[in-house]
């Protein structure tokens, strides 16, 4: 079984905007970013940034972590990747929306996110209730938590542990070069930015606890 993909991430997205009331434009004037990105995310054309996926999250008061999960009375994707694209299996564990994943998650069963900027998550397991993502994390070469290069905050505690390659975290007026072996730990709310500068993925466990509900 190939790692599982997690459907597109744009419909939950626009599911979400649509349910709270909220108009496309008024959304992107909310997170500081144009109509057309919003567009073409929630459409599938284009993948959001880590940063701009919580601010996305935030202004629509939903958590990252609901964005891997699948239920079967979402709304009909907007046009864009095929939801033929997700595992049939994957699909019928998502029927429960309280459902847990774990206790053990294979490596070729994690629910995968591919986001703007050279980064992918992918979930290590979940507990119904749990206010934390539980991620494994990839910074590709050259990739950034943030495209434009502007710092980001959101709710949340962050903990995080590199296992390889290496990895610049910008927090507030500081900057640290993380190495293999390196933590962190620190409130979401600092201003913060990752990125690669090597030449090789930097590989990562990070728990972010206490997200928006």
């Amino acid at each position: 079984m190939s790692p599982a993909v997690v459907p597109p991430l744009g419909a939950r997205i626009r599911q979400a905007r649509l349910e709270r009331g909220t108009s496309l434009r008024a959304l992107a004037r909310e997170v500081g970013v144009s109509p057309s990105l919003v567009s073409q995310i929630e459409t599938g054309k284009s993948q959001p940034s880590v940063s701009t996926l919580y601010a996305i999250t935030t202004a629509l008061g939903i958590s990252v972590e609901s964005l891997f999960d699948v239920r079967e009375h979402a709304v009909a994707s907007p046009p864009g990747p095929s939801p033929g694209t997700v595992p049939h299996a994957l699909a019928a564990l998502a029927a429960d929306p309280g459902r847990r994943i774990g206790p053990v998650v294979g490596a070729d069963g994690r629910e995968r996110l591919e986001l703007d900027s050279g980064v992918v998550w992918e979930r290590l397991g979940r507990v119904p209730g749990a206010e934390t993502d539980f991620l494994l994390v990839t910074y590709r070469p050259g990739g950034s938590s943030s495209g434009s290069g502007a710092l980001m905050r959101h709710p949340g505690t962050e903990y995080g542990h590199l296992t390889s390659g290496e990895l610049v975290l910008t927090l507030g007026f500081e900057e640290y070069t993380l190495r293999p072996g390196d933590s962190v730990c620190f409130e979401s709310t600092t201003p913060h930015r990752y990125r690669n500068d090597g030449g090789v993925p930097a590989v990562g466990v990070w728990f972010v606890s206490g997200d928006v509900q």
